[in-house]
């Protein structure tokens, strides 16, 4: 990025509510006694939530929720509003001024999520009493606390890097049309034996994922929570196969190399989507995995349509800001001579490399948002995980064990496989100096590992190979 001394802005000058001198007591007079009674009004909140353990349900615990929010939304304004008032002084410095609207963005947002969370918790309470405990578990609560925080997270981080680019120059002085995505290999003889096996790969990672599409929509026993999952997690995997792979085909036919920067900075944004969603997806299914098995009696209660929507709708939510973060912040970047990208899709690290502007916010914007995305939902699967195995050791038949183990096998197998290849890509990154290493190592992740799930989940699972069996009948 351009640095912030550049723009010839240091400051803004905040008009206020008036410019009558006489008024300027009062009004701080009065906004200190408003701004004072919501401190303390809901510190007490959550002071008597905390202490009284009678108050520890999930009404409650959204209540004090929304408390330290009030707080915060009240303090990232009216204290300043306060000294100008007290100062007689209306300015407000350009690191000050971005950064009270990142935070105002970051607590309406949340407010707001919280207040239709707590909304959801009402409506189980009176719609669903005798089963309100077991829907709103503190489990769930947390998670709903914890989504909602990122979500707006996500949106001010999106707010302040959309402001930011005022002191930026346009992505069309950089002097850049195009890249060169100098793939796997430079060697003209590989080039057709390439295409032929990522052609493959590609059509049975369409075809595979889309038959298990078709079996869950045509097949109404498929039409319960964990098969609606599946259903979506197979269509990420042909949408997050589609980003890279029809490219590198038409790169290779074509013996070019070169994409328009519209076109990288496309493929890096839908990427980012479908690559953090299938991230979440996992997450959801684990979940699901858990409720089935740790709570078999009220698996459909908790986990009933209503919930599985919200919870596809927040991942998808959650993906998308994240993929707008990662597309505004390549799109500040200035880039020089070196165009050459190796790899065989825009990916955001070569990026970052080829860039010839300061990417130190960058690279700690994408350490932040991989901490999150990427350890929280991993944080989640093996601790989903971990209540299942032991919630399995204490079943006391064999037939039992195994029957439990089958429901969640082909999950944990596609978890270890996404993951495990995703952080071995990483890993053998940061320990070898070479990119087309990198490059080559990706390909297991973004190609290898849509392509097998579709395998994973039909050969171990019955009910899909029956669907699939039911559905080849009637058509032949």
């Amino acid at each position: 990025m351009e640095k912030k001394n550049l723009t010839g802005v240091s400051e803004f000058l905040l008009l206020g509510l008036s410019d009558d001198p006489d008024l300027q007591p009062l009004l701080f007079g009065l906004f200190l006694s408003m701004y004072l009674v919501t401190v303390l009004g809901n510190l007490l909140i959550i002071l008597a939530v905390i202490s009284d353990s009678h108050l520890h349900t999930p009404m409650y615990f959204f209540l004090s929720n929304l408390s330290l929010t009030d707080v915060s939304f009240s303090t990232t304004t009216i204290p300043k509003m306060l000294v100008n008032l007290q100062t007689h002084s209306k300015s407000i410095t350009y690191a000050g001024c971005l950064t009270q609207l990142t935070f105002f963005s970051l607590f309406a947002f949340l407010e707001s999520l919280l207040m239709t969370v707590m909304a959801y918790d009402r409506l189980v309470a009176i719609c669903h009493p005798l089963h309100y405990l077991v829907i709103m578990s503190p489990r769930l609560c947390g998670l709903l606390a914890l989504v909602s925080f990122s979500i707006s997270l996500l949106t001010s981080l999106l707010h302040y890097l959309m402001v930011c680019p005022i002191n930026m120059k346009p992505p069309n002085l950089t002097g850049v049309s195009e890249f060169l995505l100098l793939g796997l290999s430079d060697d003209p003889d590989l080039q057709p034996l390439l295409f032929g096996l990522f052609l493959s790969m590609y059509l049975v990672t369409v075809l595979g994922n889309l038959l298990i599409i078709l079996a869950v929509i045509s097949d109404s026993h498929l039409h319960i929570p964990m098969y609606i999952f599946l259903s979506n997690l197979s269509l990420t995997d042909v949408s997050f196969s589609t980003t890279t792979i029809p490219k590198m085909l038409v790169n290779l036919q074509t013996h070019s190399k070169s994409i328009t920067y519209a076109g990288c900075l496309t493929q890096l944004t839908f990427f980012s989507l479908f690559a953090f969603l299938e991230s979440l997806l996992m997450t959801v299914m684990a979940y699901d995995r858990l409720v089935a098995i740790c709570h078999p009696l009220h698996y459909l209660v908790i986990i009933n349509p209503r919930l599985c929507g919200l919870l596809a709708l927040v991942s998808f939510s959650i993906s998308l800001l994240t993929s707008l973060l990662h597309y505004l912040m390549v799109s500040q970047l200035t880039f020089c001579a070196d165009v050459e990208i190796p790899h065989f899709f825009c990916e955001l690290s070569q990026l970052l490399k080829l860039s010839c502007s300061d990417t130190f916010i960058n690279n700690i914007l994408i350490y932040f948002i991989g901490a999150i995305l990427g350890g929280v939902p991993l944080s989640g699967i093996i601790y989903s995980y971990t209540r299942i195995i032991s919630s399995i050791l204490r079943v006391s038949s064999s037939d039992g064990k195994y029957k439990a183990f089958s429901t969640c096998g082909s999950h944990l197998s596609v978890v270890c496989l996404f993951y495990g290849t995703g952080l071995g890509v990483y890993l053998s990154s940061a320990v070898s100096s070479s990119h087309r290493r990198g490059a080559v190592a990706s390909v297991m992740y973004t190609v290898v590992t849509p392509m097998l799930n579709p395998f994973i989940y039909s050969l171990r699972n019955k009910d899909i190979k029956s669907a699939l069996w039911r559905i080849i009948i009637r058509k032949f």
